[in-house]
């Protein structure tokens, strides 16, 4: 199997800038949803993005877009996959506006870059609109602008918008103190306004954007923006935006010799309790040789007939525990593809799904499908939250042994397994401490972490090529 392999560079234009903040709570996604929306409402295509390993904060994007969020992460995959994902994702964008995590300069690393919007708005060559939340400040909202434009000079912060300002007064105080120490324009303002509070980022998300519930938040934010911003200045920060150079990172890989038609088909369960997807990770899987087919378990769906393998994501089965547990086709479907060795991987809320049961927060005790002998409580408390590398204990569906993918996990549940002898998946590594986790067993993998498929490209075709001799032997 080759290593990945790099084209000739080229030159590519992009219009794009970051949206940063000073920290979270400043109300970058406000300002991001706001700024979507209106350049969108001005019939521009406008293309998200979201800095780090978050899924809610892309359903926002793909909600106001109308185009599906694609996350950067400096982190979990190499910096030339980063910007030719970037550029590939951006294609045929006008614009695309990139949403930072958490402060500007925050990530994996409390003395470096590492995970930063600010490392991927350098490596994107991005300018940055940074937002600071100027609640019960004057001219100390200068310092702040200034320190952040001091600590990294790499960093193009190119313009401010101000956010929570008390008063028209109250922002023109500001927005001359910043101009004057910092040599930079603030083009944009926001009043305190609690109605542009974004909702709780949890239950009920995906239900109440398909209903159509946030699409008055939306317009708002776009209205509320649109007003107090110099959207033509904006838009032009974004045109004059540097080339990108892309290297066309390719998988390394066969290039898949069957037709289209007779690919293997990998089922992915997508509805609002299994959503935590990065698309580029389905996009690899296609890469690699795959069809997809959706399905959803909520809507009273099984595992479709022509399915090869079986793709279960995070997002929140335990608000939907007992509507699963009712699915007697999906957990039969189950069970039928665990008995039949069918490649089943499984990751977060795929993972407690395939447990013997899960109890959810009022203590009630759901049945799952029984293929992993543990039971998966839910916790008022966060039970884990971060970047994670993980290495193959065994060989298994997406890695040889001693090799390692990088993810994310973030939960709220423990799995309490009945036999402590069972063969795990990976040992995760985790700000400093190593661990056993997951579980492997012949063609099933399940665990916590949500992998990057990027950050080891033979991983993808591994699943692909597990659920193409599956079918040549479920065809005979």
């Amino acid at each position: 199997m080759n290593e990945k392999q790099k084209a000739e560079p080229t030159m590519k234009r992009r219009s794009r800038f970051v949206v940063a903040g000073t920290g979270s709570g400043s109300g970058k996604t406000t300002v991001t949803l706001g700024l979507m929306r209106a350049f969108a409402q001005r019939g521009l295509k406008v293309q998200g993005f979201k800095c780090g390993p978050d899924y809610i904060d892309p359903t926002y994007h793909t909600a106001v877009t109308g185009r599906p969020a694609h996350n950067l992460d400096s982190w979990m995959t190499s910096n030339d996959y980063l910007v030719d994902h970037f550029l590939q994702a951006s294609e045929a964008a006008d614009l695309s506006i990139i949403e930072g995590v958490m402060g500007l300069y925050d990530g994996k690393d409390p003395l470096g870059l590492t995970g930063s919007t600010a490392e991927i708005a350098i490596l994107t060559n991005s300018s940055v609109l940074l937002v600071v939340d100027v609640r019960s400040m004057g001219r100390s909202a200068a310092a702040i602008v200034l320190g952040f434009q001091q600590l990294e000079p790499r960093v193009r912060i190119a313009a401010v918008i101000v956010n929570r300002c008390g008063s028209a007064s109250h922002y023109e105080t500001v927005k001359a103190a910043i101009e004057e120490a910092c040599g930079i324009p603030v083009i944009g303002w926001l009043l305190r306004d609690n109605s542009l509070s974004i909702p709780e980022r949890h239950l009920g998300l995906l239900p109440a954007i398909e209903r159509g519930e946030l699409e008055p938040l939306f317009n708002h934010a776009a209205k509320r923006v649109a007003e107090g911003t110099d959207l033509d200045r904006l838009l032009g920060i974004a045109q004059a935006a540097p080339l990108l150079q892309s290297r066309s990172i390719e998988l390394g890989l066969p290039t898949p010799s069957i037709p289209i038609n007779t690919s293997p088909v990998i089922a992915v369960a997508r509805d609002a309790a299994f959503n935590f997807y990065y698309t580029d990770n389905l996009e690899l899987l296609v890469r690699a040789g795959a069809r997809l087919i959706e399905f959803s378990p909520l809507r009273g769906e099984g595992v479709p007939e022509q399915a090869d393998g079986l793709y279960l994501g995070g997002g929140f089965p335990e608000e939907f525990a007992s509507v699963i547990a009712r699915n007697s086709a999906f957990m039969e479907g189950l069970r039928a593809a665990a008995d039949n060795g069918m490649p089943l991987y499984a990751e977060c809320g795929g993972y407690m799904v395939l447990a013997r049961s899960l109890t959810d927060r009022a203590g009630r005790q759901h049945e799952m499908a029984g293929i992993i002998p543990a039971h998966t409580v839910m916790l008022e408390r966060r039970a884990a939250l971060g970047y994670r590398e993980v290495t193959a204990r065994e060989d298994n569906l997406l890695l040889k042994q001693g090799e390692c993918l990088r993810g994310h996990e973030f939960h709220y549940s423990v799995m309490n397994y009945d036999d402590t002898q069972h063969s795990y998946a990976y040992d995760s590594k985790g700000r400093g401490v190593s661990q056993p986790e997951g579980y492997v067993k012949g063609n099933i993998m399940a665990a916590y972490a949500h992998i990057h498929l990027a950050s080891y490209l033979p991983a993808a075709f591994r699943l692909v090529e597990a659920c193409r001799l599956y079918r040549e032997q479920r065809l005979q």
